[in-house]
């Protein structure tokens, strides 16, 4: 469906989304004495602009008032009324306020959330809309849903389309009847319906009811009668229990009068009919793809013998999900353009993300907690979720940004020393701009664009987000030298921040960002950049009345700063947050400038991938780098695929980064480390070459390794231990179920008491140092003295059975040790489980597909599933085969299947 944009301007310079929506006449005895058309006008354009704004993490509405009023007024009874439509509720003072500057106005529009109503959260809508266009039949009358009755509504259609079987698209029967003859009003409708023709002047001796609809056609213009009057009536049967239109009957007196024949067509009335049915939208939550069900008749009415006019009866059955009279009205800002949403687009965030759904997803409810709860939160939230047994985010809140009582704190203070001494008078400009607050906590970083995932700016020299009691926050930028392209670098920023803590962190109250850009020159001394005052005047509510607000926006700011898309994402179909833990976050809050070249030795499950992808993406915004110019090199085809799919660099194997010289790339990410060799050649060497080419701006040269996953006894072509410097170590495991995790455990005791020949010893003394997330309930299974045939039953068993409890193929992996074993197991697998029905299976390259993987354990290492199934692994030499099963352990989320064949 084709999207509509608004002629609305969103204003750019400022660090909050305001929009203009030009010159409007306020106060209630102007506005009474408009002419209606331009009342009307200005009316929809103020609700246009609060319904995006409401749906789209709140902002500004600024207009220039047309009456020259000097004292105050307020907006206008008309206005408000359309504001009180929106949010459904008479409470505006929680959702709008309202500041008079001069000729210009401006209406504060905090977002949209439930927060505010407990007592009926969930009967409200997550989204904000003009009208539904969804209509009902209530007694004789077809009424137009408002937003909470339209969400009400479809959660019904909804759950009854998740009851009903696939293949059936059709309402009960028992409903359907009742629009036929087994209902009274029905058997009168429906006799009259099958008639041929009717006596002008006729009385029909039936009620309007429920099912029963009388119109008149009260214009000449018959069609375009029809065009505009139909539509309403076909959605309220349609989306009740069906029932009868008819055409030509005048209401009181139930006379039969029809059409004048002169004035209509009667084959162009029925093309008329059937054009304005379908173009009626409709939303299905079922698989049928119905369309409207209906019968139009059109039937000839006699006068005194003759052929006098025509008499329209359409009979209209309940259809399987959603009819609508015209799309619903509902606006987003998209792009910097205000936007009317399509049909399907408002159904799906009108709904709640119900969180029974998340009973067909087990790996979040066995394997995360909730972080935020889209039950309350705005309507751009994204689910975030943890690994069960890791902090929440008022405990990641109080460890990074702790409110402290009764001074205002400096953090990170490593990070303050350091810009300290870095840049003389950094300390004296900064101190005298926070002495009006008292109580807070100024958060410190090189950059806080790139910790928002934007591009840095050259000449920063660092930024400083304010927190403080009875000030809104205020985003300082510190320029090395005046530049005029500051006040927007700051403004945008400002922006992002603001939008993230309300789209992604959840932030329910009203807040905005201001901004302070400052200059410290190269003298002695420091100045202000002009032009950097913050050109609105919030309300004071937009401030920090006190400690629990403020803990409030800071743990919507821990979310926003350690938030990642998960990968379940794309198994899903939905979009999912995670969160770093504080070992990760820390690593990854380094400076990169000072840390070039680190390796980072992890722990199985402890996050090596994601932290990679995470640097990559900091590298991409600090050194305003293309993707051509960040390398990520595995070992493994199908992870070299999986990180090609986020297109954030180029991803290659080993074997192809030897073939290669790579003349463009200036970053290299290297992961999996530990299984690298040198059979093709020194690639360590060859990578540090490539990020040390520019010698005055050498690349990064990240390197993520863990020896306890050594799968081979060959040289790995890693520099000596005591050459990888700096280190960092991942000892926190957030994958692994309580079970699977003892199992690991237990592998890599045994690795470090006997470890292989080309590991060296010193690089497992981590291990002491691991910390197990607990809590995560699953499942270990060691299957001994198997045959081939008993392998193959238990597996396709228990997929069978899996697939019955809310599993899907997606999450299950099946892993062997050698390929000619995969070709094998494919084959016997696909026959057996074509027999009970099972899907196909598919390699490791399309790890995202709807299919069951079927592997080596080598080729899935650095990726993970839910469910996984190791067939007899061994290896050539049973000194790497604890290090085998390590990996083969780590790759299972939930449930760990090891089976032996009989010759073990």
């Amino acid at each position: 469906m084709q999207e509509h944009n608004s002629s609305l301007v969103i204003e750019l310079s400022y660090s909050d989304l305001v929009i203009d929506v030009g010159v409007v006449t306020l106060g209630e005895d102007n506005r009474k004495k408009m002419q209606k058309t331009q009342k009307n006008e200005e009316r929809e354009k103020v609700a246009q602009a609060a319904c995006a704004l409401l749906n789209s993490g709140g902002g500004v509405i600024r207009l220039e008032m047309a009456n020259k009023d000097d004292h105050p007024v307020e907006p206008g009874l008309d206005l408000e009324a359309s504001w009180r439509e929106l949010i459904q509720s008479s409470d505006l003072h929680t959702f709008f306020e309202t500041k008079q500057q001069g000729r210009c106005f401006y209406i504060f529009v905090k977002s949209w959330s439930r927060e505010p109503f407990p007592e009926d959260s969930s009967t409200k809508p997550r989204i904000c809309s003009s009208s539904s266009f969804l209509y009902c039949r209530s007694g004789t009358s077809a009424l137009l849903m408002n937003s909470t009755e339209a969400f009400k509504f479809l959660k019904t259609k909804k759950r009854a389309a998740e009851r009903r079987p696939v293949n059936e698209g059709a309402p009960p029967r028992k409903i359907l009847t009742a629009v036929c003859h087994n209902i009274s009003e029905s058997d009168l409708a429906f006799h009259i319906f099958q008639r041929d023709r009717l006596e002008h002047g006729e009385i029909l001796h039936l009620p309007e009811s429920h099912l029963v609809e009388f119109k008149q056609f009260s214009t000449k213009n018959i069609e375009k009668y029809v065009k505009e009057t139909i539509p309403k009536y076909i959605s309220a049967f349609a989306n009740g229990e069906g029932g009868y239109l008819f055409l030509g009957v005048e209401d009181k007196t139930k006379k039969v009068l029809g059409c004048v024949k002169e004035n209509v067509n009667r084959d162009s009335l029925e093309k008329v009919i059937a054009t304005a049915i379908s173009k009626l939208p409709i939303f299905h939550f079922c698989s049928s793809k119905a369309h409207v069900g209906y019968e139009t008749k059109i039937q000839d009415v006699f006068l005194e013998g003759e052929l006098y006019s025509y008499f329209c009866v359409i009979r209209v059955k309940p259809f399987c999900c959603a009819v609508f009279a015209e799309a619903p009205i509902s606006w987003m800002v998209k792009e910097k353009q205000v936007c009317k949403l399509t049909t399907e687009e408002w159904v799906e965030m009108t709904m709640d993300p119900d969180p029974l759904t998340f009973i067909f997803f087990p790996e979040l409810t066995e394997d995360f907690e909730s972080q935020l709860s889209l039950s309350s939160g705005p309507p751009l939230c994204k689910p975030v979720y943890s690994s069960k047994g890791l902090e929440h985010k008022e405990d990641l809140q109080q460890h990074l940004f702790p409110v402290p009582l009764g001074h205002l704190q400096y953090t990170p203070e490593s990070l303050w020393k350091e810009l300290c001494s870095e840049h003389e008078g950094l300390e004296e400009l900064l101190s005298k701009e926070m002495r009006p607050f008292s109580r807070g906590i100024l958060i410190l970083s090189r950059s806080w664009a790139v910790d928002l995932n934007l591009p840095a700016k050259q000449g920063v020299i660092c930024e400083a987000l304010l927190i403080a009691e009875h000030s809104p926050p205020i985003l300082h930028t510190i320029l090395r030298e005046q530049d005029m392209d500051g006040q927007r670098y700051c403004t945008n920023t400002a922006l992002t921040l603001k939008q993230k803590l309300v789209n992604m962190g959840g932030y329910t109250k009203k807040v905005c960002v201001k901004t302070r850009v400052l200059c410290l020159s190269t003298k002695t001394h420091v100045e202000p950049l002009q032009g950097s005052a913050f050109p609105i005047d919030y309300p004071l509510s937009y401030s920090f009345a006190n400690t629990l607000h403020m803990d409030a926006f800071l743990q919507s700011l821990a979310v926003v700063l350690l938030g990642f898309r998960s990968f379940l994402s794309d198994q899903l179909g939905c979009e999912i947050l995670n969160l770093l833990t504080l070992q990760q976050y820390e690593i990854f809050s380094k400076n990169l400038c000072k840390s070039r070249e680190l390796f980072v030795h992890g722990l199985p499950g402890s996050g090596k991938t994601i932290m990679a992808v995470k640097i990559m993406e900091k590298i991409r915004n600090m050194f305003h780098c293309e993707a051509n110019r960040i390398l990520y090199i595995c070992e493994n085809k199908p992870l070299q695929d999986f990180i090609s799919k986020k297109n954030i660099c180029q991803a290659v194997t080993r074997k192809a980064f030897m073939k290669e010289d790579f003349e463009n790339i200036q970053h290299i990410i290297i992961d999996e480390a530990q299984n690298f060799r040198t059979e093709n050649g020194d690639w360590y060497n060859k990578a540090k070459a490539i990020t040390q080419r520019e010698k005055d701006h050498p690349g990064i040269l990240w390197i993520f390794l863990d020896y306890f996953q050594t799968s081979h006894l060959d040289c790995s072509g890693l520099p000596l231990l005591s050459a990888q410097y700096p280190r960092e170590e991942l000892t926190r495991v957030v994958r692994n179920a309580d079970k699977i995790a003892y199992y690991l455990r237990d592998k890599l005791h045994e690795i470090r008491r006997k470890p292989p020949p080309n590991i060296p010893s010193m690089s497992l003394e981590m291990l002491p140092e691991v910390e197990w997330v607990r809590g995560v309930q699953g499942t270990l299974k060691i299957k001994k003295d198997l045959t081939r045939d008993q392998v193959v039953t238990y597996v396709t068993d228990t997929c069978r059975g899996l697939f019955e409890r809310g599993y899907s193929p997606r999450d299950v992996a099946v892993l062997v040790s050698t390929q000619s074993e995969v070709e094998y197991y494919e084959y016997e697998l696909l026959r057996a489980m074509r027999k009970k029905r099972i899907v196909q299976l598919s390699n490791a390259y399309d790890i995202l597909g709807d299919h069951i993987v079927l592997d080596s354990v080598r080729r899935f290492s650095g990726l993970e599933r839910n469910v996984v199934f190791g067939i007899h692994p061994k290896t050539a030499d049973p000194a790497i085969l604890p290090n085998l099963l390590a990996c083969l352990a780590s790759r299972a989320k939930q449930q760990l299947y090891i089976l032996w064949l009989g010759d073990c």
